[in-house]
């Protein structure tokens, strides 16, 4: 993508549609590509390994000279007990049933792969379902399809919105994506607003910024 002379390409590892529109809502100018692995086939001892395990595998399917890559996962958690994306109607509605009332976890995790190695980003957000969820709301909800490809089954920042009590934590990382995390460590790697290129190469990656 980038040559030799010219800063790195920012490259966004997700098929994710609001992994995206994240990017593009703060300026973060990036080229979104669906990662080349099968992240189902990934398994890891505990949540947040696996997040990560997901992310590097993501960043690591795009990662090619002249590129930063971001590659980011999310899991959604109960405990240990992981609540995968839902294959069909009635695992979303057994998942959102078990979830109903109950404070679970969200973990994201994140690689950011290129010049200089790798650095690995975890963060998470605590959300509760309402308790005064029915099964009618539930089975409305999986219905209409808002949720898919999500994990544990919701979309808070959707329809969502609806089924959600309260969330303690950031709310990018509610949607798949800790931005604030991310600009951070980009701005180490000499990323500045107005573009991924603009700055990319100003400041050696560990630099302080």
């Amino acid at each position: 993508m980038g040559s030799s002379d010219s800063p790195p390409t920012l490259v966004l590892a997700s098929s994710s549609p609001w992994r995206r529109a994240l990017c593009e809502q703060v300026g973060l100018s990036v080229v979104a590509m669906a990662p080349r692995c099968d992240e189902e086939r990934i398994t890891a001892a505990d949540p947040v390994s696996l997040a990560l395990a997901r992310a590097r595998a993501k960043a690591e399917s795009l990662a090619q000279e002249g590129t930063v890559v971001i590659g980011a996962d999310q899991v959604c958690h109960l405990g240990e007990r992981v609540f995968h994306k839902p294959k069909d109607h009635a695992e979303h509605r057994a998942q959102l049933r078990e979830l109903r009332g109950r404070t679970h976890r969200l973990t994201d995790g994140v690689v950011i792969l290129g010049p200089g190695g790798a650095d690995e980003l975890v963060v998470f957000a605590d959300v509760t379902l309402r308790a005064d969820l029915t099964d009618d709301e539930i089975e409305r909800y999986v219905a209409s399809g808002d949720a898919e490809g999500c994990a544990g089954g919701y979309r808070a920042e959707g329809p969502g919105a609806w089924l959600v009590d309260r969330i303690v934590g950031d709310g990018f990382t509610v949607v798949g994506l800790p931005l604030y995390e991310v600009l951070r460590t980009l701005r180490l790697r000499g990323w500045r607003r107005g573009g991924s290129r603009l700055m990319s190469a100003a400041l050696p990656h560990g630099s302080q910024a």
